[in-house]
């Protein structure tokens, strides 16, 4: 079990937790939605409560939008730097895909305070992006793409001395969209080693998050330069309504989806935060006047969010029209709640959306829910980490009859599975050869399944646990993997289970009806991304850190 301390004082919550096969399941992880523990907002609430200071130190752009740009970002005991640099693309050259070569913006988030030496050498890599190389004094790499409808709007009516079209705004909602924000020793970069212990990047993709928050604002001012270039002294800048609507939007392929298997207790952490958040809320015996009042203005802003939602695929647009309807049956609900004499309000409300609402409508109740409750939630961010080496260990004095029980308790929703039927086992996870990133293939008409990744959870445990038929309970399970290596990286999976209840994804990820933008909308709605719109079943574009503040705000003192 995850040990964090902020898990541990209120035992009354146990009974109100959700169980781990109700919870992770692809469809309701499919209809995840941010919450306050998302890792942009509490990347925010941080620099909020610390009281960082944000500048523009260095801005080289010239009229045509080409040059460089420093944003620097000052907290109680470090500085971190976003160094832009923006290029003239032409439109035949813009691509979202992975195998682009050119981008219309560059980014690194540098450790520090870049000098000119500095500059200098990232200006000849970080254009570059994977055929450069960047230094450990480098958190991130980055490049965006321009919106090229709403850009040029933008552009064309700030030089005119006119707001945008609020209606072309809505309809796209960024002015960039990045399409790739590497990490992680990613060609260079720092190792998540080098940082971990700092405590502002302690939670998973802080770095990550404070790039996008700053290209944000990079994008922004942007515009208002190329406007001021082209319109002169009739120009005007965009107004904080309409800029505040802007975020950055992303593009995610596949390369996104194979990770919250990849990395189980991470997963575990994640939803083990989120989970004890709603039974907290769901444990309290009242529902104060201000917590009902949050509670309202979130489903306001909710129901104006998703009037803006659009999507042009199939199962987007049914969850939208599920989404709609549902906030509209939250907002007549609490007309009426909470009800006198209930001794448990909240779980009245949670256990009523339980029974009402479509699982769109549950999961956005659940981020309603927790909204008003920041003093009671907020400190389970810091168990949102995790020390995944420590738990890569295998027991082997464990014994074959704890393991087999193990499998029977974790896994029961793997080992009645038919992998006989071709269907659930129509589909293959492997890696490209060209890009190095995930794809997910045709076992039954394509070629390159001996290259298959073990991503094929539920098969392994069953073959595992088919494995240990024969085998004596009393025999230690390092025995069983001198004779039968083959199952070293099932069984370690099954003993972190045992430790971490949400480490594993229930359903058969190889199956034929599997959808992999449903553990891309998981991962996302943790990182705190809005507008989830697929392209296809492999791609989605989202949008980050909109209606939020920009940098400057949060130096202003303006609240989030």
């Amino acid at each position: 079990m995850t040990t964090c301390a902020n898990l541990n004082p209120f035992p009354d919550a146990a009974c109100f937790r959700r169980s781990p096969d109700q919870v992770m399941r692809l469809d309701r992880m499919g209809s995840a939605h941010p919450t306050r523990l998302s890792f942009l907002r509490q990347m925010l609430a941080r620099m909020q409560a610390e009281h960082w200071q944000f500048d523009r130190p260095l801005w080289q752009v010239d009229a045509k939008g080409v040059g460089r740009a420093v944003y620097r970002a000052k907290g109680p005991l470090r500085s971190y730097s976003l160094v832009a640099f923006a290029h003239d693309l032409p439109d035949e050259l813009r691509s979202d895909r992975v195998i682009a070569t050119a981008w219309d913006a560059t980014f690194a988030l540098f450790d520090g305070e870049p000098d000119a030496a500095d500059l200098d050498r990232l200006a000849a890599n970080v254009p570059l992006q994977e055929a450069g190389r960047v230094s450990p004094r480098e958190l991130t790499l980055s490049r965006a793409n321009r919106s090229v409808r709403l850009f040029a709007h933008v552009i064309d009516r700030l030089s005119q001395g006119l707001q945008p079209d609020p209606a072309e705004v809505a309809a796209v909602g960024y002015l960039m969209r990045t399409t790739a924000v590497y990490g992680t020793g990613k060609f260079g970069a720092a190792d998540r080693e080098a940082i971990e212990n700092r405590a502002e990047l302690a939670t998973p993709f802080q770095a990550e998050m404070l790039t996008v928050w700053l290209i944000r604002a990079f994008c922004a001012d942007l515009v208002d330069h190329l406007a001021a270039a082209k319109g002169g002294s009739r120009s005007v800048p965009l107004d904080a309504s309409t800029r505040r609507s802007l975020g950055v939007g992303n593009s995610t392929g596949l390369g996104m989806a194979p990770f919250l298997v990849r990395h189980p207790v991470l997963m575990n952490n994640w939803m083990m935060a989120r989970e004890e958040a709603l039974a907290r809320v769901r444990a309290q015996t009242l529902a104060h006047d201000t917590a009902l009042a949050g509670l309202h203005m979130a489903v306001q802003a909710a129901r104006q969010n998703a009037a803006l939602w659009h999507s042009q695929h199939p199962i987007q647009i049914g969850k939208l029209a599920d989404l709609r309807r549902d906030l509209e049956k939250i907002k007549d609900k609490l007309a009426l709640w909470p009800e006198a004499g209930q001794a448990h309000p909240w779980d009245a409300l949670w256990r009523w959306g339980e029974a009402a609402l479509t699982l769109e409508g549950q999961e956005a109740l659940l981020a309603l829910m927790l909204e008003p409750h920041g003093d009671l939630i907020d400190g389970l961010g810091e168990c949102m980490a995790a020390d995944e080496p420590a738990n890569q260990r295998i027991d082997g004095a464990m014994t074959i009859g704890t393991l087999r029980g193990i499998l029977a308790q974790h896994y029961d929703w793997a080992l009645g599975i038919d992998f006989d039927n071709p269907a659930n086992t129509a589909r293959f996870w492997y890696v490209s050869e060209e890009k190095l990133e995930p794809r997910l293939g045709d076992r039954h008409h394509e070629d390159g399944a001996a290259l298959e990744q073990p991503l094929c959870i539920a098969r392994l445990a069953k073959e595992l646990h088919a494995a240990l038929a024969t085998e004596d309970d009393a025999q230690p399970v390092a025995s069983f993997l001198l004779r039968h290596p083959e199952h070293r990286y099932a069984l370690r999976r099954a003993q972190i289970a045992a430790r971490h209840p949400f480490a594993e994804v229930r359903d058969n990820l190889i199956g034929a009806e599997i959808l992999p933008i449903d553990l891309m909308r998981c991962k996302l709605a943790f990182f705190g991304a809005s507008r989830f719109d697929p392209r296809s079943d492999k791609w989605v574009r989202i949008s980050l850190f909109q209606d939020l503040p920009y940098p400057h705000e949060l130096t202003a003192g303006v609240a989030s």
